[in-house]
């Protein structure tokens, strides 16, 4: 049997009682960032996630996380300015990125937390893992294409992780992996397994701690 390029990542059971232990402990609101110089010092093992606005982003951290309202979920697109950052206990910081893409602000405020972001991204040491969200509805737009690209050239390792599996019928969420895959197999940067989540139904999200809870 041939194996799918980009398959849908797996976890053995002590990585996901790992993550099970990570976010049954204390997961808190650190601070948000406007500038470079206002990171927080770097220390912790770091993951974040990005994606355009209303993927779904703070549901999914939410759902991570188990806190219904640690992430401020909003229908307003391009609501979140800041890098957000969290604590998971004392080893993780969970980083909460600005929504790119279509976004209700001015021109000039939307190209400064993007720049902030980018710059993010291409200089932090302690990032581990970029988790790049794609809504399965729609699959890669030419907007996440960019983000990808920027994460080619920054060397820096990004996973996609579909939002919403619950919400496409089957036959849709196929066409859109299909698509997906097609789209990342174009980008050196990306960790060749998919996540497929639903902040709604948990589907995944025990995936997804447990590859957060055993990154080095």
């Amino acid at each position: 049997m041939t194996r799918l390029p980009f398959p849908f990542a797996e976890v053995d059971d002590q990585a996901r009682e790992a993550g099970r232990l990570l976010f049954a402990g204390p997961t808190d609101f650190l601070k948000g960032v406007v500038a470079m110089d206002g990171l927080p010092p770097a220390g912790p093992i770091e993951v974040c996630f990005a994606g355009r606005s209303n993927v779904g982003k703070s549901s999914l951290i939410n759902a991570v996380t188990g806190r219904k309202a640690l992430a401020r979920a909003s229908n307003t697109p391009g609501r979140t300015q800041e890098i957000n950052f969290f604590t998971a206990g004392e080893t993780h910081f969970l980083v909460d990125l600005p929504g790119y893409g279509f976004a209700n602000a001015p021109v000039a405020v939307v190209g400064k937390w993007q720049r902030l972001m980018k710059s993010y991204l291409s200089g932090r040491a302690t990032l581990r893992r970029v988790f790049v969200l794609i809504d399965s509805r729609h699959g890669v737009k030419a907007v996440d294409d960019e983000i990808l690209s920027m994460l080619d050239r920054a060397a820096v390792t990004f996973q996609c992780v579909m939002t919403k599996a619950d919400k496409p019928k089957a036959s849709e969420l196929e066409k859109s992996l299909a698509t997906t895959r097609a789209a990342l197999a174009r980008h050196p940067a990306a960790f060749p397994e998919i996540i497929v989540t639903s902040s709604e139904t948990g589907a995944g999200i025990d995936v997804l701690r447990g590859i957060i809870a055993t990154l080095e």
